[in-house]
């Protein structure tokens, strides 16, 4: 029986980890197959606060747990199958670890960029490729990139990295964009944004120091080119990783965990969600710390209350 599980070691678990551990309740940290999260694929990391030359993404994810174990912090690698939240104490069934209990669960399994699956691609994020504009525009400064995608959030992106780019060419495989009509409006009138429509994204071309270009197959006269960039953004979503919940706490429409505003609670007393698991907006490192921290303060209060309960009965 632990007072509080945490599942997930990006910067919103390792965050909870800290402040629960220094609030003497032993929490149980269950690491998946990537400790540390979407940071641990990243290089540089510039827009942490408290580190005026950057950060290595592994390095800060090294540090985050290295402090949490500080104060007493205990580390577990398992599989989260399933959850168990009918009653109380909560149960999970963990892969490599057998069936756990907790009085209060926290909730940060983030959410997984959707990649494209095309050759070049995975192998080299970090060297050319991202899924985060905010994080990784800066790198592309006064450099020819472009942009894959047709949604909001790619022409969002685009327009963002106009900042820093000389030149954006969004990519999208039809020639009809899916985003709304102001947000075309307002990356048609943008210069610095170019159109690559109705192709198809075929390949990342890359050397040794990095992305090259990006290959895409012209669906009207069937032929490939080659667009020549240094830096590919690929921006067609995110999906939560939320389905070991098995319908057990409440999603929204697109499958993030609801959260009461302004709170980490779910629908679930006890159980609590922080990260990029329940945020659709935000989606950054500094955000999903600030959201860990508000979720071990929430779940610490309700212990608190279930002690202060069994008291007075």
């Amino acid at each position: 029986m632990y007072k509080s599980i945490i599942i997930g070691t990006g910067p919103a678990g390792l965050t909870a980890a800290i402040y629960l551990a220094r609030a003497n309740m032993k929490p149980l940290i269950i690491e998946g197959p990537q400790p540390g999260g979407q940071l641990t694929t990243t290089t540089e990391v510039e827009n942490f606060p408290g580190f005026p030359e950057g950060i290595m993404g592994p390095e800060l994810m090294d540090n985050m747990r290295a402090q949490a174990e500080r104060f007493g912090a205990e580390f577990k690698t398992g599989w989260v199958n399933n959850v168990d939240t009918s009653s109380r104490p909560f149960k999970l069934s963990v892969e490599g670890l057998g069936e756990l209990e907790a009085e209060t669960l926290i909730i940060s399994t983030g959410a997984t960029a959707k990649y494209l699956g095309i050759p070049g691609e995975e192998d080299n994020v970090g060297r050319g490729v991202s899924t985060c504009a905010t994080c990784d525009g800066f790198f592309f400064r006064n450099k020819e990139i472009v942009v894959i995608g047709g949604g909001d959030s790619a022409l969002e992106e685009a327009s963002f990295l106009t900042r820093f780019a000389s030149k954006v060419t969004l990519v999208h495989r039809r020639n009809e964009l899916r985003a709304s009509k102001i947000m075309q409006d307002r990356a048609r009138s943008n210069e610095k944004i170019s159109w690559a429509l109705n192709r198809t994204p075929v390949e990342v071309i890359a050397g040794d120091n990095g992305v090259t270009g990006l290959k895409v197959l012209n669906n009207e006269t069937g032929e490939e080119e080659i667009i020549e960039v240094s830096g590919v953004f690929v921006a067609i979503g995110h999906h939560p990783n939320t389905g070991f919940l098995q319908g057990q706490i409440t999603l929204d429409e697109n499958g993030y965990i609801a959260t009461q505003p302004g709170t980490s609670e779910t629908n679930i007393p006890g159980v609590f969600a922080c990260g990029d698991v329940q945020d659709t907006r935000y989606k950054q490192a500094i955000t999903a710390a600030g959201s860990g921290c508000m979720a071990a303060i929430d779940a610490e209060k309700y212990i608190e209350s279930l002690e202060h309960s069994a008291v007075t009965l």
